[in-house]
Order: structure tokens, then sequence, then C-alpha cells
């Protein structure tokens, strides 16, 4: 790892202007490309203090061995550099968006003498005008197939147009009229090439003057009784209307635009593209990339942009491009697409109508994307054992953590304060172990001590398996007050014993969870096959919290951290290893340790953590909103025993809010319908023993405003 210091080039030496940057290792390799505004200032950054950079950054710059520079006149000219160094060097540490499959695009040859409609993939040739890309190569066959009634454009290869004009015979195509066949001199080159013309023009938006000119032909036709040229001329319009309808109309003022959208994590990034012109869907298509330098999403449009239309000229640089976040220099990306187009390009963000809509699907198409790249990612075998044999190494533990339980802390400013533990076997996620808890132990926000009280109910549990059934020793300790842990003593007074309310303890509403893990699997019997093997109870339930993981990950750092590493040695338990994830720097902190372990961005091991971690997060957090939800929704009758939700709801409609209810008597309830005398006593006792909320008052008017809720007191 070199020192930056060491190839740290003095301020006088780096200009002022705009300009373009190497970063090099110490094999003359081009690691990392940059474009400035001001060169002294962007080049002077990567050299402070590495714990104020960021950790992709920090590694960037102690892989390099030196750097060097290049000026420019003008900010246009750096991003055009910029992107020319990225396509030529290609640098580890720039972000690149590469395609999981090669799009096929619609082509038509105008740099021939007799241009061809094709199939076209890879990169794009001098003189061919393209149009997509589109999702499948059957897509375009389709609509070629149904616009050659209208403009019979040459589609067959070099050697077959070669053997029909050395034999005078056209193709079968050129028989049933969908080719104008000039290898048999049928139409000459320039009427060919107004054809292909014509073709493109239909391809680019321009479809209401073909249509209309076809319509106005068969009318004529009509009249003068040319039927059947009528006949054929109405199903050319038909097929033109059919090969419209397989680009669906977005929006309605035959708009030409680009719609970028991005969705993101800390490692990784999509991309989607949706190809609008004439106001219909022309292609899609989506990258996914790995964001291994400090970007954010302003930047990662900022190098979709370069290349996407680093290689176009003219119309394949849109008129419009939308995007989620606009690039940090807009002016001078603006002025390079005007460049590239030839005319004005407007880049900027949709704020409202049609294109604020469509832009919203285009993210959602981004969010799936990125979610289907991950889940593929995380079935693969092979990449889950790499990532438990990474999180081993870099933890120093024995052997690879075959379970991983993660917890985490949720609450609204301190209300409702939840806890969630998901568990991962094999570096997939078993959610019929999850368990949720509820935090008793105090009341208010405190995150540390919250995850101090959920690890120590959590592993309580556990010793009270192993005690029950022989396989725990009880440990020696010393005196209170001696250095040393204390006993754990089954059915002590504790948030997690049986008969708590608590989701996990024994009786709670839950899923019945079937416990497979890195433990001796029970004697197979004949009664017993190998896929129905779970450890039970006496009465037949499953166990509960029977199994200990390897690794326990907390959502947080250093304290955090210290506070489940403290339950667990309360509890005598020195076998399971403790880390937690901090989400600002994705750092892995370890008890005991003032510095934290940095996992490389691109290792799995690191990316089971985070999925373990967020997942962690999700489970929590819905916990937590279903809670606050039903204590919202909460009325002084769900205390009322045997008064079900249509009761309820007749009171309430009867006497309209629960304020009334309160006053009326017993006779009164009575006569709603369905309500008998003792359950309107038990009503009105429930009632009588709530307090009244505060009424409400107007700031605006100090006015105090009736309680009619319907229900909520």
């Amino acid at each position: 790892m070199a020192d930056p210091s060491s190839y740290r080039p003095s301020p006088g030496q780096i200009p002022d202007s705009p300009g373009v940057y190497k970063f090099r290792d110490e094999h003359r390799r081009v690691i990392y490309v940059g474009k400035a505004k001001n060169l002294r200032q962007r080049v002077a950054n990567y050299f402070q203090d590495l714990a104020n950079l960021h950790p992709r950054t920090r590694t960037m710059v102690t892989t390099a061995a030196s750097v060097e520079w290049t000026v420019v006149s003008t900010e246009v000219e750096a991003l055009q550099l910029e992107y020319t160094w990225i396509k030529e060097f290609d640098p580890r540490f720039n972000v690149k968006y590469r395609d999981d499959k090669s799009y096929p695009y619609l082509a038509v040859t105008l740099n021939e003498e007799f241009p061809r409609v094709q199939v076209m993939r890879g990169a794009k040739k001098k003189g061919v005008r393209y149009f997509g890309p589109y999702g499948h190569a059957w897509a375009i066959r389709e609509t070629v197939d149904l616009m050659l009634r209208v403009f019979p454009v040459r589609t067959c290869s070099a050697g077959v147009f070669k053997n029909a004009a050395r034999t005078g015979r056209p193709c079968l195509l050129g028989y049933i009229d969908k080719c104008s066949a000039p290898c048999v001199g049928r139409v000459t080159p320039e009427e060919h090439r107004e054809l292909a013309e014509d073709f493109c023009d239909f391809m680019t938006g321009r479809t209401g003057t073909y249509i209309r000119r076809l319509e106005k032909d068969m009318t004529q036709a009509a009249e003068e009784m040319e039927y059947e040229r009528a006949a054929r001329l109405r199903d050319d319009a038909g097929a033109l209307k059919r090969a419209m309808e397989k680009s669906a109309v977005v929006l309605a003022d035959a708009t030409d635009a680009d719609l970028i959208a991005v969705a993101e994590d800390e490692l990784e990034a999509a991309l989607q593209i949706f190809h609008v012109r004439g106001g219909r869907v022309r292609g899609q298509r989506g990258w996914v990339t790995d964001k291994v330098e400090a970007v954010d999403t302003s930047g990662l449009v900022e190098h979709a942009l370069q290349q996407l239309y680093g290689e176009e000229r003219g119309d394949a640089v849109p008129k419009e491009v939308l995007v989620p976040a606009l690039p940090e220099d807009t002016e001078a990306v603006s002025q390079w697409l005007a460049e590239r187009r030839g005319s004005q390009v407007s880049l900027r963000i949709p704020q409202r109508g049609d294109k604020k809509d469509l832009m919203a699907t285009v993210q959602r198409n981004a969010q799936q994307a990125l979610g289907l790249h991950k889940t593929k990612r995380a079935s693969d075998l092979t990449t889950r054992s790499r990532a438990l044999e990474e999180i081993a190494e870099a933890l120093g533990l024995d052997t690879a953590p075959l379970r991983i339980e993660c917890y985490d802390i949720s609450h609204l400013q301190g209300d409702d304060v939840v806890a969630s533990m998901v568990v991962f076997e094999d570096g997939l996620a078993r959610k019929s172990e999850y368990r949720r808890f509820q935090i008793k132990g105090f009341e208010g926000q405190d995150d540390v001590r919250s995850m101090h009280e959920v690890i120590g109910r959590r592993f309580k549990r556990y010793l009270q398996e192993k005690e029950r059934t022989g396989e725990w020793e009880e440990p020696q300790v010393t005196a209170p007050g001696a250095t040393g842990p204390a006993p754990a003593t089954p059915g002590a007074t504790d948030p997690a014993a049986p008969g708590a309310t608590d989701p996990a303890a024994p009786g709670a509403t839950g899923p019945t969870p079937g416990v497979t893990g890195p433990v001796p699997a029970p004697v197979l019997t004949a009664a017993s096959p190998a896929d129905e093997i779970e450890p039970r109870e006496d009465d037949g339930r499953p166990k509960r919290f029977a199994y200990p993981p390897q690794l326990v990950v907390v959502d947080g750092g250093q304290p955090q951290v210290a506070a489940a590493k403290r339950a667990l040695d309360e509890l005598g338990i020195d076998d399971i290893a403790v880390c937690g994830l901090a989400k600002r720097l994705e750092e892995v902190w370890l008890p005991d340790d003032d510095d934290p372990v940095v996992l490389p961005r691109s290792s799995e091991g690191l990316y089971l953590l985070q999925r373990v971690r967020d997942e962690a997060h999700r489970f929590a957090i819905t916990y937590q909103r279903a809670k606050r939800a039903k204590r919202i929704r909460s009325s002084p009758l769900d205390d009322v025993a045997g008064l079900g939700e249509t009761r309820k709801q007749a009171l309430i409609k009867h006497f309209g809010s629960v304020k009334k209810l309160r006053q009326a008597t017993i006779e009164e309830i009575c006569e709603v319908p369905g309500i008998g005398r003792r359950t309107a006593e038990s009503v009105a006792v429930a009632l009588a023993s709530t307090a009244p909320a505060a009424p409400a008052v107007n700031t605006a008017t100090g006015e105090i405003m009736e309680e009619d809720d319907g229900g909520a007191s």
C-alpha cells in the first residue's frame, strides 16, 4: 500500500485551469481518470488526511503511485477527454456501465448503394441509421415484416443479392411484393434509396404523413372503382398502424426524449433508459455497475450520459434528456450533448405531468433490475461460499459462520421501541427463524441499552434450552464485584422468560420455525424422513432459540457492539463472535478494537453482511410501524370483553363519537341493536375508567374543537 505523500505534487506545480487527471499504480497502469474545472483544487483534495477520505477514495489513492494531468481550454473539452481516456484505459476505479447482454438494433445501411434493412448488434458503424435498441430480435423482424408491404426495401445479404443479379431472378420476397427487387432492375438505385429514406422517416416518428397518404390514395382508388388497388392500400395502412401499435404511446406531443433512472445502494447501481421517439417507447435497456468510486446520483448520471452518447452523432442524441438528478456541471454537459447532436439539447429533471409519470415507471424498472441482480447474486452457491469464507478471514474466525443472526433497533423518537432478529443460514435468509422483541426494561430512546437487553434476552433463552437438555455446564464465576461473569439461572426474572408477553415466548402467536443449522443431525429413522427433521419440545412443538449462531451482527458501530459483547459476557458465553456494521461508511467493528475492519468494496463478504443488516432493518421497521398504527387506532372499547368489531361500529354509528357514548346512560346504550344490559354496563365501566383525552384546540382561533373522530379517544 503506497503512501500518497510519497507522490504528492507541490501545489505550485498544478495549474488552476480546467483539465483531466490520471492516477497510475506502480506498474504504470491507469487506475482512475477524473476531470476538474480547477485542477489545483480537485487534485489537492486527494492528498488530505486519509481518515477524512471516503473509503473507496482512500483505497484508490493508496493503490496509486503517481498522478499526472492534461490541461484543456474548456470544461466541455475536459468532459470529452475524460470519456476518451476512460474508454482507452478502462481504469479499475471508474464507474463503468456494462450491458449484461447485447441489445439488437434495427439498422438501415444507408452507406451502401442499395440500402438494406437488418438486425444489428455490437458496435455502431458510420453511415448506418439505427433504431432501438429492442428487447428481442423477433420484435424487430415482426415490425419489419409489417412495414415491407409499404416500404419494400431490400433485406437480403450481399451474397443473395449478387446471386439474384447474376441469374436475373429475384428472391421470394421480390415475388410477393415485399421487396422492390433492385437486384434485377425493377427500381433504380435512386428510387430504392428513396424507399429506404421513407422507411427511416416512418421509424423516427413521422407516421401520420404516410398513413394519411395511403388513406387518400385508397379513397381515390375506390372512387375510380379500382377496388383491388384500394384493398391493397387499405391493407398497407392497416399494416403501418399495427407496426405503430407495437410501440406504446406514452407522450402525446410527439416528444423525442431519453429518460434515465438510477436505483442504487452502497455498493451497486442499476441504470434504466427508455428511448422515446415520436411520443412512443422505441427501445429500452439497462445496466448494472459496481460503485467503485465515491459517487452520488448526479455522478452516476454524468457517467451514464458520457457512455450513452460518447459515440453518437446527429439524431441519435435526442432533443430532450430527462434525468433523476442533474450532473454537477450541467451547463458543460448540456453543451457537450448539443455539440454531438448539432442543435440544442434540453437536460432536465421532469417536474409534473406525463413525463414525470413516465420517469416513475423507468425508476420502478431500475429498482426491479437492481433487485433481480441481487437475487441472482445471492442465489449462487459458489458466491455464498466465498462470502462466508471472506467474513471468517476478515473477522479472524476459525470456521465460516454458517448461521448468522443480525439485530436492529427501531423506534419513532423514543416511542414504540422494538428490535428485530433475522437469521441467515448458509448465506440465505431463514424467515421461519426471525423474531421480534418489544423493549420493556426501560422507556425512552437508548439504542445501546436496547441492544444489550435484546441480546441478553435471546441468549438467556438459549441457555435455558441448553440446561433443560443437560448440554450446559454452569461456568465457574466469582462473587459479585470480582471479575468474571455471573451464572445464568433458569427461571430468573427476565422479560424473555416463559409467560412474558414477548412475540418469541412460548405460547405467543407467530410462525412455527423448522430449525436446521450447523449442529449434529438427529438419527434418521423410517418414521422421520430427512426433510422433516427438527428438534422438538416434549409436547411436540419445535424448540425456540435452540441453536446458537456462529456470528452475531448488530446494526451500528462501537457502542452497539460493546453492548452486545457485554450481554454475552454476563451470561458466560464466549464462543460466539460479535461484530457491527456501521451504515455510513460500511465499516465492520469488532469488540475492543479502536479501528474498524474495512472490507474491499468488491468483497462478497461485505455484500452478504450488508444484505443481513438491511433485512434486519426492514423487519424491525415493519414491526415498529405496525405497533404505531395499532396504537393510533386503539379505543377504550377495545378493553370491553366480548365486544366485537361489528358492535363497536354500531355503538359509534349510533352515538356519533366516543365522547358522546361516554356521556350516555346504560339505558341509552341498551337502545343500540345487539347491545344487552350486561354489555352496556361493561361499556359504561370501561369508558368511565378511561380519562377522556384533552380537547383539541384550533391554534389559529383558540376555539375548542369537539371530538368527532369516530372511535379514538
